[in-house]
């Protein structure tokens, strides 16, 4: 079975440049799994990576008024896959590694006219109000002010009868991508996170981000790339409701409050699946790397370069991919 590597983690950990680092030791491809980082346009406010000698695949391609779904994203990510020597798939969106790693349930087609009413309702009575008349199990599930997936559960409840989260909990209609994933979740102290996010968007807003949110402004408020770190808060600075380093500020607090819950989320997720290889490390590699026999490893830190490093973490990251390309065999 084919291998492929997932690097997960928090918004702003570092993910996009450890991912291209082992791309190119390895002769990798670097897969976008960060849901904004599809949007064309929106290169700078969403932070995709810049020109490389590493072949990077799925960022900007989509049209911010087309929503981009997981279903989408998954049929996209696997055809990219099949393309690449080695699979390195790069974001923060859970739910599209799940769906790659765990499969996706198939969910009831909607009638256009029970679309249409839940999207007056929301724009007329707000997320937190449909969210109120969800069923207990898909409430849980979901964070009150989140319009897009509030409504899409809100319209299933109404078309079916059924809850989001009972039609989840099925058996899924895609199964898992028949790939043998390991991956690295870089998980960084908060404060490391908070000062980070501050000087990358002060960066933004110097490389132009305001003026590609300024393209932005005659879209629908409801799609999911208007939901983007920093969008709407510089979309409320651009229609006149708060001053720029109002929107700075609130833009910087709000993604830092997100980063919390993506940690915590990816933290009792299992990012890749049991140990799919029959020969496990042994003798000194292993005793040098406990970790080798695994399928996931978290680095307490962001990434920023190699530098950065210790020389004996450095080796075991790169005994730990070694290990995920090749199953387990032989050394390098």
């Amino acid at each position: 079975m084919q291998p492929a590597l997932i690097v997960a983690g928090p918004t702003c950990s570092g993910k996009s440049a450890l991912a291209e680092v082992i791309a190119r030791a390895f002769g990798g491809t670097v897969i976008n799994a960060d849901a904004m980082q599809c949007y064309a346009g929106m290169a700078v406010i969403t932070a995709q990576p810049g020109a490389s000698d590493v072949p990077h695949a799925l960022y900007g391609v989509r049209d911010p008024a087309a929503a981009a779904d997981v279903a989408w994203w998954r049929e996209q990510a696997l055809a990219e896959m099949a393309r690449a020597r080695l699979p390195v798939l790069c974001g923060g969106t859970g739910m599209y590694l799940r769906a790659l790693t765990q499969g996706l349930s198939a969910l009831p087609p909607v009638p256009a006219s029970v679309r249409a009413t839940t999207r007056d309702a929301l724009a007329a009575r707000g997320a937190p109000a449909l969210h109120a008349e969800l069923d207990a199990q898909t409430r849980a599930t979901l964070r009150p002010s989140d319009s897009q997936r509030v409504a899409r559960a809100h319209e299933i409840l109404a078309a079916t009868g059924r809850g989001l989260a009972a039609w989840q909990a099925e058996a899924p209609a895609l199964p898992p991508a028949p790939y043998r994933f390991a991956a690295i979740l870089l998980d960084p102290p908060r404060e490391a996170l908070r000062a980070a996010i501050a000087t990358r968007f002060d960066a933004m807003l110097a490389a132009g981000a305001l003026e590609e949110v300024r393209a932005l402004l005659h879209l629908d408020r409801a799609l999911p790339a208007m939901r983007a770190h920093g969008v709407p808060e510089l979309l409320a600075h651009l229609r006149g409701e708060m001053s720029l380093a109002d929107a700075r500020a609130r833009a910087v607090l709000n993604t830092g409050q997100y980063t919390k819950r993506q940690a915590t989320w990816f933290r009792h997720q299992a990012l890749a699946p049991d140990p799919p290889w029959q020969d496990r490390p042994s003798g000194e590699t292993a005793a040098q790397m406990s970790i080798a026999p695994q399928t996931a490893h978290s680095i307490n830190a962001r990434f920023v370069d190699e530098a950065q490093f210790s020389e004996s973490l450095s080796r075991k990251i790169g005994i730990f991919v070694h290990h995920a390309v090749d199953g387990g065999g032989a050394g390098a």
